[in-house]
């Protein structure tokens, strides 16, 4: 990062003004300072790139009355800056590249990756990118960023709860491979014990960390995959499999050990209800599970986007029908839905990374269905109110953070749908643009069905803001007017459901302006039928084949709880 070796090149500590933006330091808040120092950099770049020496540098900390203290790095960072730039203008290959490959002919070979992440190999572009080696995953600096977040996991439930979690809950994406080079699969590794073994850059195999290093309990894991992670990363389910395998037979104390703890308790539950011990000891080591092979998603957004659901224990029976599948060494989604909701049983928090700005846990429903999903789920099978859902942000591998869901929630919310200058910028784009005002609202309210972590304040500013804004509401009839009648539907369906505690007058504005939305959309359709009117609410006891679907699901929660 260019601003933390500005910052500490004047003798800031960068990471205490980024982490405590209303302090103050020599004068200024540190959110002020934050800014100096990016402008700063900005304009030594430009001055840099306009062919000006390195004396630059030192010339634009000292205008604005800082005094260089430490030499060491500048140079160096904006060097590399430049190498950045000169790679970035020679992505101009892109056509040569192109044409060639509709020519049939050579195209060389390169690396895929995020740039944001520092992975500069892949400029310039206009290569034959590939996407990664599964075999060199986690990378050695993915497992010091692995490490370092699960002690940071373990260390905030700690804090709020006293002890350590028995079990953590992960959702698993593709996206830790293709992005962040195995972050999240070193951090599974590290809370169960083990490390990986490399030769070169290839994972070869797995080592465990005895307890006296390791300085706390073995943290067990229950791990929901994607179908891509299924699919193109059998590694990461292998890895998982052989760390289970070598923990759950140590010679150790239970108490130090929740892996084997559980291993023992299940196998006991297992043969409780009919199973032989052979088979149960198969099933008790299950930590990796999906959806069927052939199959994706989790299932809960299409209950919540159809309004299919009623209860917290109907969207639960959803997540646990469609994860029950487990993954190992010598199984592909075997079903194993027994298994699920004994691991289910032990969760304590529930965490997913989020590597990177480009996506946020309202630009898709998968966010919700997976990983609010899982949390409701836990939620409901245990009755438990000490279950945490959280996030892991590593956007910023420097400062790594965990934060907590309602958190995430509303800084995404303020960011985005609440700001202003990304309106603007969404309504610029039409159609289009009202479209993903109202795919943002739709996953928002999958989160409050999920979760119940969205205040109410958050509902009614979106209803102001989308919908009870004239002018706004205009833009919308003007430019994609399905989009406002979706966004108005489902305001009104959370405050019907009690998700959203509205007040009667703001109701009673949505109600007025939905009908206006309706004969909008009746004026607008010569024919056929208008997909607003009264919400309907349905279960699986009204579809005879969904029904029949969730009996199993039915049969095993009863079994086990």
């Amino acid at each position: 990062s260019i601003r933390r070796v500005v910052a500490e090149a004047v003798g800031l500590n960068y990471d205490e003004i980024k982490s405590n933006p209303m302090g103050v330091t020599n004068g200024y808040t540190n959110r002020e300072l934050l800014e100096i120092i990016h402008k700063i950099s900005v304009c030594i770049l430009e001055r840099l790139l306009n062919g000006e020496s390195y004396d630059v540098i030192y010339e634009e900390i000292e205008k604005i009355g800082f005094k260089v203290v430490d030499k060491s790095r500048l140079k160096e960072v904006f060097e590399k800056a430049l190498d950045v730039a000169k790679k970035i203008v020679e992505c101009e290959r892109e056509h040569d590249g192109f044409l060639k490959g509709l020519k049939g002919e050579y195209v060389e070979p390169a690396p895929s990756g995020a740039i944001t992440r520092g992975k500069f190999e892949i400029l310039p572009t206009g290569r034959n990118f590939y996407a990664v080696d599964p075999m060199s995953l986690p990378t050695k600096s993915a497992w010091r960023v692995g490490v370092e977040t699960a002690e940071k996991l373990l260390e905030e439930f700690r804090e709020k709860h006293g002890r350590y979690p028995e079990s953590v809950g992960q959702v698993l994406w593709s996206i830790d491979a293709y992005k962040a080079d195995g972050e999240q699969i070193a951090q599974i590794l590290y809370l169960l014990g083990v490390k990986p073994v490399w030769k070169g850059d290839r994972v070869v195999g797995l080592e465990v960390i005895p307890l006296e290093k390791l300085r706390r309990p073995r943290i067990d894991v229950l791990v929901r995959i994607s179908g891509i992670v299924r699919d193109t990363l059998p590694n990461y389910i292998h890895l998982i499999d052989e760390a289970v395998e070598k923990v759950v037979t140590l010679n150790e104390p239970v108490e130090m050990n929740y892996v084997r703890k559980h291993y023992i308790e299940h196998i006991k539950k297992l043969v409780e209800i009919g199973k032989s011990f052979k088979e149960a000891t198969k099933l008790a080591k299950f930590r990796v599970f999906g959806a069927p092979p052939g199959a994706y998603g989790a299932g809960v957004n299409l209950a919540v986007e159809s309004s299919g659901w009623k209860t917290n224990e109907d969207l639960a029976k959803v997540w646990v029908q469609w994860s029950g599948y487990a993954y190992s060494r010598e199984d592909f989604g075997v079903n194993a839905h027994e298994s699920l909701v004994l691991n289910l049983k032990e969760v304590d928090v529930i965490s997913r990374n989020q590597v990177s700005d480009e996506h946020d846990l309202t630009n898709c429903c998968c966010y919700f269905a997976y990983h609010g999903g899982f949390y409701g789920t836990v939620k409901t099978l245990t009755g438990r109110d000490d279950v945490e859902v959280v996030t892991v942000d590593t956007r910023d591998i420097s400062s790594t953070e965990v934060r907590g869901m309602k958190d995430e929630v509303e800084r995404v919310i303020r960011a985005k749908l609440l700001n202003p200058v990304w309106i603007s910028e969404m309504k610029k784009h039409g159609y289009r643009g009202a479209n993903e005002f109202q795919r943002k609202i739709l996953h928002l309210y999958g989160w409050s069905a999920t979760t119940k972590l969205v205040d109410d304040w958050v509902f009614e500013e979106i209803a102001k803001t989308y919908v009870l804004d004239e002018e706004m509401r205009r833009w919308f009839i003007e430019n994609n007017v399905w989009a406002l009648e979706e966004i108005a539907r489902r305001l009104i369906e959370a405050a019907e459901r009690g998700l959203w505690r509205a007040p009667e007058e703001v109701l009673e504005k949505l109600r007025e302006a939905y009908g206006e939305i309706e004969g909008v959309l009746e004026d607008s359709i010569s024919s056929g039928e208008v997909q607003g009117g009264a919400i309907s609410i349905y279960t699986a006891d009204d579809v005879s084949s969904w029904k029949s679907n969730l009996r199993r699901v039915e049969e095993v929660l009863k079994k086990l709880t």
